[in-house]
């Protein structure tokens, strides 16, 4: 024998065959989950019976080909192509000819390519595009963090203010509607979709990318077309709570989120023509500088009877609270700042707060599409911030957090930001030995979307749980998989279309593990789970406290 077949040539007959064996057992596997088991997201097209069956073809005609072959030519390096040795074998001991067995060779040979040349030929036009758009589309994404949204550069001169036809969208977002292979992952993951809203991001991006070819693609003279139509109307962007689950399950790395901010600031920014909610909110916002609609004024009224310092120009802390709308504005939420003062001041944490000087955020403004308004509030904050020095930020709203750590610094303001959770984890708070005296119920956690998901904050709540000393359980769907409360991406002010609400299904999920409390991180959350409760009628059976309450109730239990 030659060295080649001695050498470099007997791995590749080896890795050759074994490759063959592993495209055989992953059709079957593909196919007995489709076809078989049929998950409830799984689409079942043309094109996927195609890939699949072309792919069992190539793989599986390859070996007889093979077989063929070593039996005709007896070559000594057969033992190197096992499944093809093993195929000549069978055809040896079922008595064919070398004849029959060379004619059967030339025959594959022809039909192996072809087919092999064909399924080439094929990919652009099927799902099989996804072996190039994917790679593609993982490589040339947009790199900006997790909870980041793109922002509308030199907003006051733009032309463009968001998207409101296919054209508009950036080169690597139309990469990513030809990235997507429907597998429907982001589907069964998406809180919309469950609660029975008529929105699935597998089928927005699919409509988008339908769009998407019958405008530019195809060439037919519709790339001025809008695309509100029968499958994304007015009301599609309006759907989402932007909690991102879809975005850890997509494993082609497209991003609906994006798209979906795009089409609500064309709708708030070019047309106007937003749901009344939302219009209601924006105004509550530029009139009032929250989104409650309350007065200014009152924004220091949660700190009263408390020692909390006012920070003016000029002045030095170490720790800025900034309190954020919710915890400033709502009455249930109000008892979250003042437990965090109090767990602060026990722990002899120098910190001050803006007082009226505060401003909103932006997020909830920048999620509903209002990017101009948004940029006018992180303007106004950073200068308010920029009077005084301190050296880090917290925050007990996971939206402020997110908002302050992931997306000011586009608008100048770099500030190393905590949630108060880290904070608290860092503090030597007093122990909670409550000896009956404390919390007595069963304690399950909800993960905050923007907490968790976006910041990748897991571990430091529940360490607070541990350290106040409760009995806690996990959920089922918990961490990277938590199942949103419904309150996100200006849901909280909106109206909803589902038929069952996204808080009350998680609601439902939290009491099926047997606790009798549940514990949040997030203004929103703890909202969102009252309203369930309340509405349900359940307030016998189940409450909802924030993190810095627990501890705090803990605490003023010990002895």
């Amino acid at each position: 024998a030659s060295f080649p077949r001695q050498g470099w040539y007997l791995a590749y007959e080896l890795i050759m065959d074994l490759a063959g064996v592993a495209i055989l057992l992953g059709v079957c596997m593909a196919a007995f989950r489709r076809f078989v088991l049929r998950p409830k997201a799984l689409e079942t097209r043309w094109d996927d019976v195609y890939a699949l069956g072309m792919l069992f073809l190539i793989a599986f005609i390859g070996f007889f080909n093979e077989g063929s072959r070593i039996l005709v030519k007896a070559p000594a390096w057969a033992a190197w192509s096992p499944v093809g040795n093993w195929v000549a074998g069978l055809m040896r001991a079922g008595g064919m000819p070398v004849t029959e067995a060379e004619s059967m060779h030339n025959f594959l040979v022809y039909i192996h390519a072809g087919l092999a040349l064909v399924l080439v030929a094929s990919i652009p036009f099927t799902k099989m595009r996804h072996l190039i758009n994917t790679p593609l589309n993982i490589l040339f994404r947009q790199r900006r963090k997790a909870g980041e949204l793109e922002k509308i550069e030199d907003i006051e001169t733009t032309e463009q203010l968001g998207v409101g036809k296919v054209s508009e969208f950036t080169p690597s977002q139309l990469l990513s509607f030809d990235a997507c292979v429907r597998c429907g992952r982001c589907e069964e993951a998406c809180p919309a979709n469950a609660s029975g809203m008529p929105y699935s991001p597998r089928t927005f991006i699919q409509t988008l990318r339908s769009s998407m070819v019958d405008t530019l693609v195809a060439g037919n003279g519709n790339a001025d077309r809008e695309l509100a139509n029968e499958s994304i109307t007015a009301k599609t962007p309006w759907y989402c709570t932007t909690c991102g689950a879809c975005l850890v399950k997509c494993p082609a790395f497209v991003n609906p989120v994006d798209e979906i901010i795009d089409l609500r600031r064309y709708q708030v920014l070019t047309t106007g023509a937003m749901p009344k909610s939302v219009g209601d909110t924006m105004r509550n916002l530029e009139r009032q500088g929250n989104p409650w609609g309350m007065a200014p004024e009152s924004r220091m009224d949660w700190a009263e009877g408390l020692d909390v310092r006012e920070l003016a120009p000029g002045d030095e802390t170490d720790v800025l609270f900034f309190v954020g709308c919710a915890a400033a504005f709502d009455v249930r939420n109000k008892n979250i700042s003042k437990a965090l003062v109090q767990l602060m001041q026990k722990a002899g944490v120098q910190f001050g707060v803006l007082g009226f000087d505060e401003m909103c955020c932006g997020e909830t403004a920048r999620r509903m599409g209002h990017e101009y308004l948004f940029q006018e509030m992180a303007k106004q904050n950073i200068e308010t911030m920029g009077k005084i020095k301190f050296k880090r930020i917290v925050t007990s709203c996971p939206h402020c957090f997110n908002t302050l750590t992931n997306e000011y610094s586009q608008m100048g303001g770099d500030y190393q930001v905590l949630h108060y959770t880290e904070l608290l984890t860092e503090l030597d708070l007093p122990k909670c030995n409550a000896n009956g005296n404390g919390l007595h119920e069963m304690v399950t956690f909800h993960d905050s979307c923007y907490l968790g998901r976006y910041n990748k904050i897991y571990t430091q709540p529940r360490k607070l749980l541990d350290q106040a000393g409760v009995k806690w359980v996990e959920m089922p769907r918990h961490g990277e998989d938590s199942f949103c409360c419904g309150g996100g991406g200006g849901q909280m002010w909106m109206e909803t279309d589902a038929n069952t609400r996204i808080n009350h299904r998680r609601l439902d999920e939290s009491m099926k593990t047997g606790a009798e409390l549940v514990a949040t991180t997030c203004p929103y959350c703890l909202l969102m789970f009252d309203d369930a409760i309340r509405s349900k009628g359940l307030g016998d059976k189940v409450k909802v406290m924030d993190i810095t309450e627990i501890l705090a109730a803990q605490i003023e239990a010990s002895p």
